[in-house]
């Protein structure tokens, strides 16, 4: 306790923008299963012993390949990389597949790897919402999102003209990326304003730039490409079908006949014929040729959201918001419900004579649909007549007239785990409570990033109460849920602003008033692979004894801001105590936002070690190393006699601690200032004072000759905060945020009890 004195590192300058953030998702235990719904879904063509695989992106931010068999599914590998929900997959050749994210990349994958992202297209402004492929021509892939931008992407030409562009040290990707879209700085070229008819981009350096389809004012949610690649349809929020070359991006025609959003579009091989699917929950056929909507099928009673046809084009099958899926002759008009889902339909793949259903649940279904006969399936009966106006499928439900789906039940379920849709950080501010789709209540310990507590379906706000603590600790780290799990996010210098005592933490040794910062021991649990596999690296390098991260120079920022040695820090710091030891069962993942390559996704378990300060932020390798952390931030507070009481003390006015301080510190302070100024002779023998104490500035740890020379086993003197008595226990930010409840600087009374 001192006289304003600010108390803690000051190692970091003044910076004028805000860092990079550093994200952990704490990943579900069971890590072959998805925990979010699953947006999109493909079924590999190519053989293999049993009936192929099936690729699944979910809104977790990962995709699965599942190998499939005549009545299972096993996941035979996790593709993790996107930051944000994976929205769309195609393939692209044989052994290539391309994922569109809402974190605005694309990414360029080995099918048949252990989950390797070979390549990060970076183009657009906002979240990349569909793709397109041409089956014969699969190397041509379109994208677009709610820029409103559209891109037809050349994978093969786009990988060559950057692997000769780019830094030769980029392309073994030390996060195990490579950056490929801007191979050059990003302000070095211009994009046109998005509503112009005409691509037109500058850029000073070369590098690879896919060709863009301009005129979109609106989001976009929609793409189809024909069979040979040479026509792209498009739509989206504007509520219209566009039509352009994709060779050159040039617009050919403008298609309107929907009155709200369009959500699903398919092309036939030919590309004469395009059928829409829109959240007017109408389906719409297109004669290209002629220009105009040729058929409209009135099936569904919500939005449309996907559309899978037969090969012949003939029979159409579409789900969406209603849960349904529905088999629909073209040509006959003649519909059928084929079952029914739980939850809104997101996605459909035919698979022979299956089709795959994706949802906004994490599990994905594989029903009966007759896909190579579909004519059988409508033959069963229970088939109606689909109208040509979307009223009338509304006024059919509406009238009671319910539908019997032919299929009961699915063929093949793959169990996904329930995504957390509720949360509340507790008080201490190292635990969350969740609770989760169905229903289940769960405690996670953030600092270790662990569920530590299941407590069944119980009701989520009675718990909360239940494990309500009086304490006070600085939100030290932010929490959200959008990927079905929790993902923590820290920023500096924020994240330092939490410290605990070491044996609070119930952590061995002395001594025991230590004071540990939350954040920075949850940093080397989170980065302890790292750093070992680090040091191996750099204990076999003689050439990187001199403390260099990654092999290459520091930039000058990162040498003004910190001087990192090969050593790191004392052996002591690189200890990872208990509390802050992270499951390597179930590793979390760590969400950085790059440098050149974008933001990227790995599991802690897969760090390499040769990851620097452009993969993670360089405050984090700062703090683990160099044990560097900002200034703390104390408490003010006076400390005065009781009214009425004769006892005084020499204070020296305002007085500054931090904020973890416990009262037993200040009664300490108390009598040593009472011993010092003016002995007592009323203090009993269970308060008695040992020897004289050499300094009296500071009682927050730093000065240990005060626990030391003062053992107060029954406390003769009493602190008393708005006249209420004050546990020994309970910290001054404890005692300011529920008893003192002012702004103003907090005000402490002493009293003495006398000895009995």
């Amino acid at each position: 306790m001192h006289l304003m004195a600010s108390a803690g590192n000051t190692g970091s300058s003044t910076r004028h923008r805000k860092e990079k953030r550093l994200t952990y998702v704490l990943n579900c235990a069971d890590g072959e299963k998805h925990c979010a719904g699953v947006n999109c879904l493909s079924v590999s063509k190519q053989a293999s012993e049993g009936d192929g695989y099936l690729f699944t992106g979910s809104r977790d931010g990962t995709m699965k390949r599942w190998e499939l068999d005549k009545n299972s599914a096993t996941c035979s590998a996790t593709f993790e990389s996107h930051v944000d929900w994976v929205n769309d997959v195609v393939f692209s050749g044989d052994n290539v597949l391309v994922s569109c994210s809402s974190d605005t990349t694309l990414k360029v994958w080995n099918c048949f790897s252990e989950g390797t992202c070979t390549r990060t297209l970076r183009q657009h402004s906002d979240y990349v919402t569909c793709l397109a492929m041409a089956e014969k021509n699969s190397n041509i892939v379109a994208s677009a999102g709610l820029g409103g931008e559209v891109f037809i992407w050349d994978i093969e030409a786009a990988a060559v003209l950057v692997s000769k562009s780019s830094d030769p040290t980029e392309e073994n990707g030390s996060n195990g990326i490579i950056s490929i879209a801007n191979p050059f700085p990003v302000g070095s070229f211009r994009t046109i304003s998005s509503s112009s008819n005409i691509s037109t981009q500058f850029n000073q350096s070369s590098g690879y730039m896919p060709t863009a389809a301009k005129g979109h004012k609106e989001s976009v949610y929609a793409l189809a490409m024909n069979g040979i690649g040479t026509l792209l349809v498009s739509g989206g929020t504007e509520k219209v079908v566009r039509v352009w070359d994709p060779r050159s991006g040039s617009k050919s025609m403008k298609l309107k006949g929907h009155t709200d959003n369009i959500r699903a579009l398919l092309l036939d091989s030919t590309g004469r014929f395009c059928l829409s699917g829109s959240s007017d929950s109408m389906i719409r056929l297109w004669d290209l040729g002629q220009q105009r909507c040729i058929h409209s099928y009135a099936v569904h009673t919500d939005s449309v959201r996907s559309l899978a046809s037969t090969p012949t084009f003939g029979h159409v099958y579409s789900g969406g918001r209603d849960m349904s899926l529905y088999l629909t002759d073209l040509a006959t008009r003649e519909s059928l419900l084929l079952c029914t889902e739980e939850h809104p339909i997101l996605q459909i793949a035919l698979q022979d004579d299956s089709i795959w259903i994706a949802t906004t649940d994490s599990s994905v279904h594989r029903w009966p649909a007759e896909g190579r006969h579909p004519q059988k399936a409508l033959q069963r009966g229970g088939s109606f007549l689909a109208g040509n106006l979307s009223f009338s499928r509304e006024r059919v439900s509406l009238e009671g007239s319910s539908l019997i789906p032919l299929y009961k039940e699915p063929e093949l379920t793959i169990p996904g785990s329930p995504a957390i849709i509720q949360h509340e950080v507790l008080n201490n501010r190292r635990h969350v409570l969740t609770k989760d789709s169905v229903g289940s209540v769960k405690l996670w310990e953030i600092t270790r990033g662990i569920m530590v507590e299941d407590y069944g379906k119980i009701p989520f706000d009675e718990k909360k109460e239940e494990l309500f603590e009086m304490v006070s600790m600085p939100a030290w780290f932010t929490v959200d849920t959008k990927l079905g799990s929790l993902s923590v996010h820290l920023d500096t210098p924020q994240c330092f602003s939490a410290e605990m005592y070491r044996i609070d933490l119930h952590i061995s040794g002395n001594p025991e008033d230590d004071k540990v910062n939350l954040a920075r021991e949850t940093l080397k649990g989170l980065l302890a692979h790292w750093l070992t596999k680090r040091r191996q690296r750099l204990s076999s390098q003689s050439s990187s004894a001199n403390g260099d991260l990654s092999g290459k120079d520091f930039t000058a920022r990162s040498l003004e801001h910190s001087r990192i040695e090969v050593d790191g820090s004392a052996d002591n710091d690189s200890i990872v105590y208990l509390p802050f030891q992270f499951s390597t069962i179930s590793p979390s993942s760590i969400i950085t936002e790059g440098s050149q390559g974008g933001p990227w996704r790995k599991k802690i378990t897969d760090l390499y070690g040769t990851e620097d300060e452009k993969d993670i932020p360089w405050w984090c390798i700062d703090c683990v190393l160099n044990n560097r952390l900002p200034p703390r931030e104390n408490t003010n507070f006076y400390l005065h006699p009781s009214e009425g009481s004769t006892v005084q003390i020499l204070t020296q006015g305002k007085l500054s601690a931090p904020r973890i301080l416990k009262i037993q510190k200040v009664v300490s302070y108390v009598l040593e200032k009472m011993v010092l100024d003016k002995p007592l002779d009323n203090i009993g023998s269970e308060g008695t004072l040992r020897g004289a104490l050499q300094h009296s500035a500071f009682i927050d740890g730093s000065t240990r000759t005060v626990l030391k020379e003062i053992p107060i086993f029954k406390p003769s003197i009493e602190i008393l905060c708005n006249t209420q008595v004050l546990p020994l226990g309970m910290s001054l930010a404890t005692v300011r945020a529920y008893i003192w409840k002012k702004p103003e600087d907090l005000v402490l009374n002493y009293r003495v009890i006398q000895s009995k």
